[in-house]
């Protein structure tokens, strides 16, 4: 794919050859441009750039929105049963021994997944359990979105029960029942107590996508470590890959601020 014109590369192509042909010959800035050639220009590798960052931005929104989703179920799950467990084993009823259960389920995977590296269960699950699945995008994407559940988990559990419970009180008062209590009253709170910590998560989470690279996927970090085997430069790829991971952070967290003061607009 061609996004700038033959005239456009001609003209960068003799800017570049009028440089001195040695290295000590050239002043800073024209070896910083022909550094900026020499990793960027040449082979299309801007190119081959901007497709690993693509599979970086991939990869961080289908893993947070299924971090997200799990992290909401596991949390309103466990907050219930630590909530409830007393009342509802007196009654020792199915949905007790069900809750009970699924706590038990969800408490083992939190342990799992936070006390093991994210390195070594991304490694599982492409060389274990999807093994015989080629697409390492996809992988790496359930393998972050799982991961992430984990802490959303624990921070939306959190949230949970920062909500006081006349809340819980008076949606039982207006006739809803507790799954409806929990997604009309509760969980909007939470979310709003909790968003700065869910922001910071996700920005962990793009940062943290950089060890795709080690099942074979062809991610931002990934791509610049193949431009410097190949120009044998570490200094441009990796300060252009590190640029681009700041480039998104700052953007992130100017899209979080901007969704908390709309927030905190809107409780007025």
């Amino acid at each position: 794919m061609t996004l700038v014109s033959a005239e456009t590369v001609s003209a960068w192509r003799r800017f570049i050859e009028s440089f001195p042909a040695t290295k000590g010959e050239r002043s800073w800035l024209q070896q910083f441009f022909f550094e900026i050639d020499e990793n960027l220009i040449q082979e299309n590798r801007w190119w081959s750039l901007l497709k690993g960052l693509g599979n970086t931005l991939k990869i961080t929104l289908v893993a947070v929105l299924i971090g997200v989703v799990l992290g909401v179920i596991v949390a309103a799950v466990c907050s219930t049963y630590e909530k409830n467990k007393e009342s509802m084993a007196r009654r020792k009823g199915v949905p007790f021994y069900l809750l009970k259960f699924l706590y038990g389920i969800f408490r083992v995977y939190l342990t799992v997944i936070r006390g093991t590296p994210s390195v070594v269960q991304l490694l599982i699950m492409f060389f274990i359990i999807f093994k015989s699945y080629n697409n390492g995008v996809v992988v790496a994407s359930i393998t972050f979105g799982i991961n992430s559940g984990a802490y959303v988990a624990e921070i939306f559990r959190g949230g949970i029960l920062s909500v006081d419970n006349g809340q819980f009180e008076a949606g039982r008062s207006l006739g809803f029942n507790y799954v409806q209590t929990m997604r009309y009253i509760i969980i909007p709170q939470a979310f709003k107590n909790v968003l700065p910590a869910l922001g910071n998560e996700a920005i962990t989470l793009l940062k943290e996508t950089s060890i795709a690279g080690y099942v074979a996927v062809y991610d931002l970090t990934k791509v610049g470590d193949m431009i410097r085997s190949r120009t044998y430069d570490p200094f441009v790829p990796l300060l252009l890959v590190a640029a681009c991971y700041l480039v998104m952070v700052l953007i992130l967290s100017a899209l979080q601020r901007k969704l908390e003061r709309r927030l905190r607009k809107n409780e007025r």
